[in-house]
């Protein structure tokens, strides 16, 4: 039922001064709007990606999936570890959210993956006064590198147990990050999740994250 609603709610949209192609989903009566900043190699049409909007639209949350990058831009391999770049793409989205009538009164979260993880967090830092949380799923919040004591908002960091060097990563990350913060290993689990049941707990504790810290930054 909830993915029906989902799929019923969403639409097609271009997003900031690039015409970024993205997908907005708005629950009835939003709580609040989660943008989404992929990593390499995926995008609005990912499944893992669209899983996690699912969840989060189930749970009362608009969510804005999008290609951070062209076609042609990601072509070039040195644009998905650019974080400026990225990160730039971000704040685009952020300034769309604030000006689009079905967003623009909601606290905005971020749920970054990979490198675009780190972009969310550099984000976060730029606009402290409008992200209000941020999640990352296996990324790699070392490259946000002096963005990190800078960030803000309540930040929940998840990493598979078995992603081996990217957890050690995360935990350097953290000890940076001068936030609420909270790492959370998710035992078995390599990069991307895909082992039975993996996805769903990273699914269940970034919503709680952004129940908690969303809505109370809204408050």
């Amino acid at each position: 039922m909830a993915d029906s609603r989902y799929l019923a709610q969403r639409s097609n949209v271009s997003v900031g001064p690039l015409a970024l192609q993205g997908i907005l989903s708005v629950p009835d009566k939003p709580r609040g709007v989660v943008v989404f900043s992929h990593g390499s190699g995926s995008g609005r049409n990912s499944p893992r990606n669209q899983h996690v909007a699912a969840a989060l639209h189930a749970a009362g949350f608009s969510t804005l999936l999008l290609d951070l990058l062209s076609d042609d831009e990601a072509s070039a391999r040195a644009n998905v570890f650019d974080i400026a770049l990225l990160s730039e793409r971000v704040l685009d989205a952020v300034r769309w959210v604030n000006r689009d009538p079905r967003t623009e009164q909601k606290p905005v979260g971020l749920f970054g993956a990979s490198t675009g993880a780190a972009a969310a967090l550099v984000a976060a830092a730029e606009m402290p006064d409008r992200i209000s949380a941020v999640v990352s799923r296996g990324g790699r919040p070392d490259l946000a590198k002096e963005a990190l004591v800078k960030v803000r908002a309540p930040t929940l960091l998840i990493v598979g147990g078995a992603d081996h060097g990217v957890v050690e990563l995360n935990v350097d990350a953290l000890e940076k990050l001068n936030c609420v913060k909270r790492l959370e290993i998710v035992p078995d689990a390599t990069h991307l999740f895909e082992e039975a049941g993996t996805l769903d707990k990273v699914v269940d504790v970034a919503t709680k994250w952004f129940k908690t810290h969303l809505i109370k930054r809204a408050a």
